[in-house]
């Protein structure tokens, strides 16, 4: 199918779709290689507790979100007990996580369809290692997009210059006016978020690059640098000095 007729079918104005229902889905399959952790890295605790219960946390304090899934691994041996140790009682979970992100989105769209999810219905894609988002952030990014035609993200506007590299050294400096770094979570209707991401594959990086793919411009809504994803080593102890700064 065209990116044109993608872009013709799901761009529908929002007053034609059935009241606003909104979902999340956070994959939670992968181990986190770049982090350097014995354990999956969502499961690394920070600030005294999980990574991936900060991240739930936050979800549960918006009113709005009206059930969660957390997509695992098949093979998960941790999640069990950290949900009987932090009760979490908006997410459920499924364990067919696939090998890539894009994947296990896929995975959890699927599950919440065969729930009775409507295509027409929002859902938020959040990173589970992005543990520093808030529900302000959460309720700031519904606000934005609930109204729009397509949907959107949280970002952040690059405040640093930024070069292309060749062999090693600086090819050129490339113009950061227009430029954004994508965050989550990115909030899409759940029939056009399945249909873009089986087009783009499971190479592709984020719910947004699929839209992208088929045509569609997710709207841009400006989050924090605070909402970065721990990946690196030195990324823990940024963000635990945060959360503890949070109280």
């Amino acid at each position: 199918m065209g990116a044109g007729l993608y872009a013709q079918n799901y761009s529908m104005p929002s007053h034609l779709f059935p009241p606003d229902r909104f979902f999340a889905v956070i994959p939670c399959a992968g181990f986190g290689s770049r982090a350097g952790t014995s354990l999956p890295k969502q499961y690394q605790p920070i600030a005294g507790v999980p990574m991936v219960v900060h991240t739930l946390k936050a979800f549960a304090g918006v009113g709005r979100i009206t059930q969660g899934l957390l997509v695992l691994a098949p093979d998960d041996a941790h999640m069990d007990d950290v949900l009987a140790a932090y009760p979490q009682p908006l997410f459920g979970s499924v364990r067919n996580g696939g090998a890539t992100r894009a994947a296990s989105v896929l995975a959890g769209l699927h599950q919440l369809a065969q729930q009775g999810v409507r295509d027409s219905d929002w859902v938020l894609v959040h990173d589970a290692a992005r543990c520093l988002v808030t529900s302000a952030q959460i309720n700031t990014l519904i606000d934005a997009c609930q109204t729009d035609d397509v949907g959107g993200l949280l970002a952040h506007k690059l405040a640093d210059t930024l070069k292309t590299e060749l062999e090693g050294r600086v090819s050129k400096t490339v113009d950061r006016s227009d430029k954004w770094l994508a965050q989550t979570p990115q909030m899409f209707r759940l029939g056009v978020l399945q249909q873009a991401l089986a087009h783009a594959g499971p190479a592709v990086t984020d719910e947004a690059s699929a839209l992208e793919a088929v045509g569609l411009h997710p709207k841009l809504v400006a989050g924090s640098a605070q909402n970065f994803k721990v990946t690196y080593p030195e990324d823990f102890a940024l963000a635990d000095a945060i959360l503890k700064s949070r109280g």
